[in-house]
């Protein structure tokens, strides 16, 4: 069986955001994915100093892999 559901991270320990159908004690394999996007966790690295507008561009035009959640 495979669910794709949200949760919180807390005090160390993953919540789901809704009751799970499991077993108690069932074992379970998890692949945690950011919601944040590549864009926003990379905020702030790059030391622009130019037009705001040109870098927005930029950052959202696809060949730039704002998609791509492996992005470098």
């Amino acid at each position: 069986m495979t669910l794709e559901v949200t949760a919180v991270y807390e005090d160390g320990v993953l919540k789901p955001e809704s009751p799970l159908p499991l077993k108690e004690h069932e074992r379970v394999t998890i692949q945690v994915l950011s919601a944040e996007r590549w864009s926003q966790r990379s905020a702030g690295l790059l030391k622009w100093t130019g037009d705001p507008e040109t870098l927005r561009r930029i950052a959202e035009d696809p060949i730039c892999g704002e998609d791509d959640e492996e992005a470098p």
